[in-house]
């Protein structure tokens, strides 16, 4: 009988096995061929092996993002050329288990958060393994759950604002979905920087979104985003498509406009993708160029790094009271499909957080 949404297989371990590091087996999500939530599977899997500058984590928490299921899809294939089995997940928290000889920054029973290396997939897990530069301890004031929402959405928000468009105070930008997992924590960021934050929403979320800091609130049901005075100085936007479009009209002549989730730019192209796909991608990015060329603006494509030191500074603003994670409901790893289905949605306010292992802990 096929399974249906809410349900994930639950086999043994198949395929190439790894050598375990530590002698036992653990839960853990994977999918052994590209598809539909079908495909997942709740596995035993080997422990992750440690390399010698790694921290071995107790997976407490870990959250879903839109990579996850794009992912499982194939749509990330040609980027992130995984071997099968791939794990899936890469923004846990947990307790460290273990450490690799040449780590300094932690130590067995720190309390962490990583977004896991591109290459190195497979939060959804019971441990996982990943490389101390990618991993900060927890926020203090932070539950497992809260600090397991921040990693990827954090990063995505912090580099796109102080990197990608070198956000200056009394600047104006406009960041799209505010209510969503990146755009509550970038209006939250931005307001720190000292921007004039303008954000889209639907009209359940404007008191949200204005309670996380949004000078102005544009309610996309009943507002045209595409009538907004061209006053902007930066657009941060998290949708993609026609979105950025509309984006590029509405900055200023020297604006930037920053995306994560359409069609990626010819920089990330000769980075992160195969020859033969640049030309058909030339092609499909030309009414986007044509669009900033007119505009007189820039665009620019994220793809978020993983970076410890940055999560840290992440860590420091929510211990401070100055970010606040947006937590839209938490799974059990047993109902993960269910997680997947919720996030597929695509109306979510803030992250989707599984639980793994031992209760999480309050933090504090």
């Amino acid at each position: 009988m096929a399974k249906d949404a809410h349900d994930v297989a639950r086999v043994p371990s198949r395929g190439r096995v790894l050598k375990a590091s530590y002698g036992r087996a653990m839960q853990a999500l994977v999918i052994h061929r590209y598809g539909g939530p079908a495909v997942m599977s709740l596995e035993d899997r080997p422990a992750p092996a440690v390399g010698p500058r790694d921290v071995l984590i107790d997976v407490r928490a870990a959250s879903l993002n839109p990579i996850d299921y794009k992912l499982r899809q194939g749509k990330s294939k040609l980027a992130l050329r995984l071997p099968f089995p791939i794990g899936l997940g890469c923004d846990v928290a947990g307790v460290v288990a273990a450490v690799g000889a040449e780590v300094t920054r932690f130590a067995v029973g720190d309390e962490v958060f990583a977004r896991l290396e591109k290459d190195r997939m497979g939060g959804l897990a019971e441990q996982v393994a990943a490389d101390e530069a990618v991993v900060a301890a927890r926020p203090r004031t932070a539950t497992f759950e809260e600090a397991a929402s921040l990693p990827l959405a954090g990063l995505t928000a912090l580099q796109a604002l102080r990197e990608a468009i070198d956000l200056q105070p009394g600047q104006r930008v406009l960041i799209h979905a505010g209510a969503g997992g990146v755009g509550s924590l970038a209006i939250q960021i931005a307001k720190r920087m000292g921007a004039h934050v303008v954000t889209t929403c639907s009209t359940r979320n404007v008191e949200l979104v204005r309670g996380l800091g949004a000078d102005e609130v544009i309610d996309y049901t009943q507002q045209d985003v595409a009538a907004h005075p061209r006053d902007l100085d930066a657009v941060f936007d998290t949708l993609g498509g026609a979105s950025e479009l509309t984006s590029l009209r509405l900055v200023k002549p020297g604006g930037v406009v920053v995306g994560v989730s359409g069609l990626p730019d010819a920089a990330f192209a000769r980075a992160w993708l195969p020859g033969w796909v640049r030309p058909a991608l030339w092609l499909l990015t030309g009414k986007r160029r044509r669009v900033a060329a007119a505009a007189g603006a820039r665009f620019q494509f994220l793809f978020m790094r993983p970076d410890g030191a940055q999560l840290a500074d992440v860590a420091a603003w929510v211990d401070a009271g100055e970010l606040r994670p947006l937590i839209h409901a938490t799974f059990p790893l047993a109902d993960v499909a269910a997680a997947f289905a919720e996030l597929e949605r695509g109306r979510a306010r803030g992250k989707i957080v599984v639980t793994i292992g031992a209760a999480p802990t309050p933090g504090g």
